[in-house]
């Protein structure tokens, strides 16, 4: 599926209206998650996982101690889309589900 890039002017007020999500680079969403517990991050990471490859769209998944960081582009579009919006939303959901 072909994904439209956002417009520039849209990308600030569109990331802003994600929870905790920050622009980086012009191209790329990042939000960091923090866990109790270390295999309740590493949980979090496998749901993660299991979505994407559902989706066929992969975040950058950092894993640092009971932190979780991850960071999102579209590839084929080269910049931000509104499937990685979505799926901010979504790894959102999947947090407050688990944490």
């Amino acid at each position: 599926m072909e994904q439209k890039l956002i417009p520039e002017e849209e990308k600030e007020r569109r990331v802003s209206q994600l929870d905790g999500w920050k622009l980086t680079d012009e191209k790329f969403i990042v939000k960091r998650y923090r866990f109790q517990e270390f295999l309740t991050g590493v949980q979090f990471v496998n749901h993660i996982a299991e979505y994407s490859e559902d989706i066929q769209h992969h975040p950058f998944i950092s894993i640092d101690y009971k932190m979780v960081t991850l960071k999102l582009t579209s590839w084929n579009a080269k910049g931000l889309t509104e499937l990685d919006l979505s799926c901010a939303k979504r790894y959102d959901e999947l947090y407050d589900s688990i944490k």
